[in-house]
């Protein structure tokens, strides 16, 4: 297997989770990393850790309960081939993986999602683009019920480099340039103050500390895992496609005051 330095994706949801009944977090047969790697494999997006193993979409690095009262769980892969072309980064697969994941353990209430996408696995300049693929992607959300639209608020932050600022008026442009009922972006700041989550990455994983960033609003079909997985993606194509070559860590919640029929 062979897994690139700069492929990590990582994933931690924030909020509340209630044990099922009779759950004892001890038991290593059952905590979140040993339900991923059965997860994961199961649904075939695990490469094997073996030498020269082929197949699947990411190797298991670590995974997690908290520390922090109101970090529900986290999960870190690297990816382990290159991204295909006309294919998204493989967030959704992530977080649907994640999802399934935390409830086995117990019952969420999703109040945020960081994500760290490896946006130079995107190379614009040597690979087609994934936009097709992912609007056939979104069919998964074609009979929402619009009740469900949820306003939300996601930063992209680019650590040290600040090309998520020059790339921003862009992607806005390059997200409305298409029809599409999953996201709907508004606006986006570059001096937008409202909390983000603390980085949960090392910063030599991207290049942290936080510094450069850029927050999109709007609206999304649905506040779900499956919802946030491909706006993560579509986000990484918009960055890829407007000149950013560097992981971006993205933090994504709701709106004050908004409320969803799913949470």
């Amino acid at each position: 297997m062979s897994i690139r330095p700069d492929s990590t994706m990582f994933a931690a949801l924030h909020g509340e989770l209630a044990l099922h009944p009779g759950r004892d977090p001890r038991v290593a047969s059952s905590d979140a990393y040993s339900l991923f790697v059965a997860r994961s494999s199961a649904m075939g997006w695990l490469t094997e850790a073996t030498e020269n193993a082929s197949g699947g979409l990411w190797g298991m690095n670590d995974a997690g309960q908290g520390p922090e009262p109101s970090r529900i769980a986290w999960f870190q892969v690297s990816l382990t081939e290159p991204v295909p072309d006309r294919r998204p980064l493989p967030v959704q697969a992530f977080l649907s993986c994640a999802g399934d994941v935390v409830a086995r353990i117990g019952t969420p209430r999703l109040r945020a999602v960081q994500l760290l996408l490896p946006v130079q696995s995107l190379d614009a300049s040597s690979r087609v683009s994934a936009v097709l693929p992912l609007f056939q992607d979104a069919g998964w959300f074609a009979d929402v019920d619009p009740q469900w639209r949820t306003p939300v608020r996601v930063t992209l932050d680019g650590g040290q480099d600040p090309s998520i600022h020059s790339a921003a008026p862009g992607m806005l442009r390059w997200m409305r340039g298409f029809t599409q009922d999953v996201f709907s972006c508004d606006s986006f700041s570059l001096t937008d103050d409202g909390m983000v989550l603390e980085p949960a990455v090392i910063d030599e994983l991207w290049r942290g500390p936080a510094r450069h960033r850029a927050t999109f609003h709007g609206v999304l079909t649905e506040w779900s895992l499956d919802a946030l997985g491909w706006l993560a993606a579509f986000l990484a194509e918009a960055s890829s496609q407007n000149g950013v070559g560097t992981p971006l860590l993205l933090t994504a919640g709701r709106s004050e005051g908004s409320r969803s029929p799913v949470d």
